[in-house]
């Protein structure tokens, strides 16, 4: 069953520098698509949530506070991450990352359910890190988040890079995870992405959430388009 997440008034400074000014958002079930221009807080809003960064204010998992436990006991609480830029070990191969972060028992997601999902790492198993191509990390990033089996899991800027037909397969994977019941936060500039994933997107501006719309409202207001995201009538 997918995770509830409650953040509210969530706030992180940087020396002088407030970077997130009262962030609130709500992930209930439904997928939730966050998007805005660089440099609005999206990537330092994933860090807060993953204790990777001090803050402050409130973030429940299942009505649990969460704030301030740290990465690790985050992890093991339900949520984890994608990070922007897929971090991949060089001197690992595919199957190592896997078996890094892969549990026992019989949990829903395994090695062979990655393998089965994206055929490529399967044939990569025995590449290191940095002999993938973007893509193909981006697809171990999101195995390694799966393979936790988490409540919830943050996606920051999936699509990042990414060809158009790798973006395709992309949003089918998003789309499956979703129907299977994981809960997802995901963190987009592509709007495409964004839109075609979650009913909800949420419109973030300098460290605060400007606006929260439906998706099918955001995608037939081009001055909303515009006026938030910078995105030209003819993008």
């Amino acid at each position: 069953m997918a995770g509830h997440l409650e953040i509210k008034d969530l706030r992180v400074r940087f020396g002088r520098a407030s970077i997130l000014q009262g962030v609130n958002l709500s992930v209930t079930g439904q997928p939730l698509s966050v998007v805005g221009r660089n440099g609005m807080g999206k990537t330092t809003t994933c860090a807060a949530l993953m204790g990777m960064v001090a803050a402050s204010g409130s973030i429940r998992l299942d009505g649990q506070e969460i704030l301030g436990l740290g990465t690790g006991k985050v992890a093991r609480r339900g949520l984890a991450l994608v990070p922007q830029g897929r971090r991949m070990f060089p001197s690992l191969s595919v199957h190592e990352h896997l078996l890094l972060v892969a549990q026992r028992g019989q949990p829903a997601w395994t090695i062979e359910r990655v393998y089965e999902t994206f055929p490529r790492l399967a044939e990569r198993r025995r590449n290191g890190g940095n002999q993938l191509s973007g893509g193909e990390q981006q697809m171990l990033a999101i195995s390694r988040a799966l393979l936790m089996n988490p409540k919830l899991v943050i996606m920051d800027e999936p699509s990042e890079g990414l060809a158009p037909v790798i973006v395709d397969h992309l949003i089918e994977v998003l789309r499956g995870i979703v129907a299977e019941g994981m809960g997802l936060l995901l963190i987009e500039q592509n709007l495409r992405v964004a839109t075609s994933v979650a009913d909800q997107v949420a419109i973030m501006v300098t460290g605060k959430i400007a606006a929260t719309v439906r998706a099918a409202e955001l995608i037939a207001d081009r001055e909303m388009q515009n006026r938030y995201l910078g995105v030209s009538h003819g993008h």
